[in-house]
């Protein structure tokens, strides 16, 4: 992971400024979730670094302005979504944001279709995330339609905005790695706007199956011991045939695939009305393959 801190765009004073800066569970969020440790230490610097800043400005002593705008590169379902939803949360804790609401969108959100159009509809989007976070999955699409597309104008806007409101929100720009370094090539300008760069790793199978522990447990069902194993080698499978497979996404869709398929087994049994709570919870290796 490579984090570049530069203070150079938000200013010194902000407008929403709180005495408490305890954490009252955001950094628990973090913690909370599994794997992500290069994430979680990039988060903690972020926090530890404006905390420390705000005792050194009590205290009389030199502070730079701060730049909080971020890019995050990783594969789909290595967790760019829930990462930027707990940013917000940490920013509206520390009196760094008013609202801290996160506002996701793509570019259909923000690219139009006839002249003027697109201005209009990017000023809407970042005038929604006054006050908290601005989401932009996919962020190179932005680049993608040619010299007549309006994606670059988009670009503009944002930049313009991250000028002109740069105490008022935050921009977060998401998507494959590769790409976004194709697409801050494309805007030499870009990069340096954006100080902040996190990567997340892909997640191991060891960590994936604790994620399908998690979503079995939130739906109140369970893996049989020989279907944990199972799914184990599904998903070794799946990554050897991908090089990301989906990540927290893949197991998601196999468990709902699962749990579907455990219903029609159940559904068929001569005996349904006798069946046990334990039967309407317990995942078999059968529910996985839809044998």
């Amino acid at each position: 992971m490579t984090v570049r801190v530069i203070f150079d765009e938000f200013s010194s004073s902000r407008i929403c400024r709180k005495e408490d800066q305890e954490d009252s569970g955001v950094m628990k969020q973090l913690d909370d979730l599994i794997g992500l440790r290069p994430v979680k230490t990039f988060v903690k610097e972020i926090r530890a670094m404006t905390l420390i800043r705000a005792q050194r400005q009590e205290n009389g002593l030199a502070v730079e302005p701060l730049v909080l705008h971020m890019l995050f590169s990783g594969n789909p379902g290595s967790g760019k979504s829930t990462v930027a939803r707990i940013m917000a949360d940490l920013f509206k804790e520390m009196g760094i944001l008013c609202k801290g609401h996160l506002v996701e969108c793509e570019r259909a959100d923000l690219v139009g279709e006839y002249v003027g159009h697109t201005a209009q509809k990017t000023r809407g989007m970042v005038q929604k995330a006054a006050g908290g976070v601005l989401f932009v999955d996919e962020a190179y699409s932005l680049m993608r339609g040619g010299e007549k597309d309006f994606g670059k104008e988009a670009v503009d806007v944002l930049v313009k905005a991250m000028e002109d409101r740069k105490n008022d929100f935050v921009l977060i720009l998401a998507g494959y790695k590769s790409e976004m370094e194709e697409f801050l090539r494309t805007n030499p300008g870009l990069r340096s706007r954006f100080p902040l760069h996190l990567d997340f790793p892909d997640y191991t199978i060891k960590e994936l199956l604790l994620i399908a522990d998690v979503f079995l447990k939130q739906r109140d069902y369970v893996f049989d011991a020989e279907a944990r194993a199972a799914f184990g080698k599904t998903l070794d499978t799946k990554k050897n045939e991908h090089c990301y497979a989906g990540n927290a996404r893949l197991v998601r869709n196999l468990i709902e695939q699962s749990i579907r398929r455990q219903a029609v087994r159940l559904i068929g049994q001569s005996r349904m009305n006798a069946l046990s709570r334990e039967d309407l919870k317990m995942i078999l290796p059968q529910d996985l393959n839809g044998s």
